[in-house]
């Protein structure tokens, strides 16, 4: 049985008339974690909408486990095994924390995460369980949306912006859980605006320009040269990082 969890092929994704994804090919093998970066206005963001069964592919194929997902609908594909960490949390700001993590657990596929689960995670969740999620910080939020994509028990983790506008403390504490996940068998695909923190946790990188796979490659093999001419273009490799407001 083949180890890849995710095999996208050929995939194209329009907005109107704007190409935002253009025949990108990319898997995901079983446990594995891909960074998946590029500047604002990659199709970044998209490329994981898309997987999730947000936006509709204009051609090509998605493959999950060998099947073809590309006509599920959202509910279907987290059903199937593929959950969705949004961009900006999209959390039920009238709920409170369990509440938000009981919605994540309503059709929870069978495996090693539950609420109690999070809870050993996140140990400061606990005593906040009652509280609405507005009245939590940035990186608080950010941690219940990573739990409730987790109590669904997913084989792929789609992580969409995962740092954007938190503290590095935070991001930190964030990223340390990525290998507790993955020993579980939970296969990521992270969309992340700091490249050095993507690249730092990832088994492989892949990276769009103008929605087009610009380099592909594991981070050993690749030089900070490389990463930047592929994340700006040839002509711009000198020019730093701007901040990132979304893919």
């Amino acid at each position: 049985m083949s180890d890849t969890q995710l095999e996208v092929r050929g995939l194209t994704v329009h907005h109107g008339q704007l190409r935002a994804i253009d025949d990108v090919s990319f898997s995901l093998a079983h446990g594995e974690v891909l960074a998946m970066i590029g500047a604002n206005g990659a199709g970044k963001s998209t490329l994981l909408r898309t997987l999730a069964g947000l936006h509709q592919p204009t051609s090509g194929t998605i493959e999950f486990a060998g099947v073809d997902i590309a006509p599920l609908r959202p509910h279907r594909r987290v059903d199937l095994g593929i959950s969705l960490v949004p961009e900006g949390r999209r959390l039920f700001s009238s709920m409170t924390l369990e509440e938000n993590l009981q919605v994540g657990a309503f059709h929870a596929n069978k495996g090693p995460f539950n609420i109690q689960r999070v809870y050993e995670l996140f140990d400061w969740m606990p005593d906040r369980r009652k509280q609405h999620v507005w009245q939590l910080s940035g990186g608080e939020q950010q941690a219940v949306a990573i739990g409730r994509a987790l109590v669904a028990n997913p084989k792929v983790l789609l992580l969409d912006e995962l740092s954007l506008g938190l503290a590095p403390i935070i991001i930190e504490r964030i990223y340390s859980l990525v290998p507790e996940i993955v020993s579980h068998g939970v296969s990521i695909l992270i969309v992340e605006q700091d490249v050095a923190q993507g690249v730092a946790v990832a088994d492989r990188v892949h990276c769009l320009l103008e929605g087009k796979t610009s380099l592909t490659g594991v981070p050993a093999d690749l030089t900070s040269d490389q990463i930047d001419r592929a994340y700006f273009g040839a002509d711009l490799a000198h020019v730093a990082p701007p901040s990132e407001v979304g893919g």
